[in-house]
């Protein structure tokens, strides 16, 4: 990957929930040579940190060839394990932590950790919520998306089985 020049892309990401385990959405927004994708989505039954991972995993794998990344996430969970090699040393481990605890997310974990062999990515970390535009437009996504999950689960719960 060093001798060949890469693409550089721009990745932005943010996972949200409502209520810790509940229903959460997550956001992305990729930015290559000024052009932007948005990507969303979200699951009826989750937790905040799995949908910060899953926002990072949907936007490594929107990408079709290797490329030089700059991800930016509030998420410190995210961007320490990613930087300080947490993540790996888990896996190594057998998906325990130093303290011999299991590691949580393993399953997405293991998922981003093959991603990120793909690519060249620099983790960044930003205050959240601090008007970073494109850290708050990650989080108007994944809320807008959980919201929407949340909404059509009352729905179906208040018109009753089909």
């Amino acid at each position: 990957m060093d001798e060949i020049k890469l693409k550089h892309v721009d990745i932005y990401t943010d996972g949200a929930c409502r209520g810790n385990p509940g229903v959460g959405g997550w956001g992305a927004v990729l930015v290559y040579r000024g052009r932007e994708k948005e990507l969303c989505g979200g699951e009826p039954l989750t937790t905040n940190n799995r949908m910060e991972l899953t926002a990072v995993i949907e936007a490594l794998a929107a990408l079709h060839e290797p490329c030089e990344v700059t991800l930016t996430s509030d998420s410190k969970y995210l961007v320490d394990a990613l930087s300080l090699g947490w993540a790996e040393g888990w896996r190594q481990r057998g998906w325990r932590k130093a303290d011999r605890s299991p590691a949580l997310n393993a399953d997405l974990w293991e998922r981003l950790l093959e991603l990120t062999s793909r690519h060249r990515v620099t983790p960044v970390w930003v205050k959240g919520h601090a008007g970073h535009p494109y850290n708050e437009r990650c989080d108007r996504l994944a809320t807008a998306y959980a919201d929407r999950l949340e909404e059509s689960q009352k729905k179906k719960t208040l018109e009753g089985p089909a």
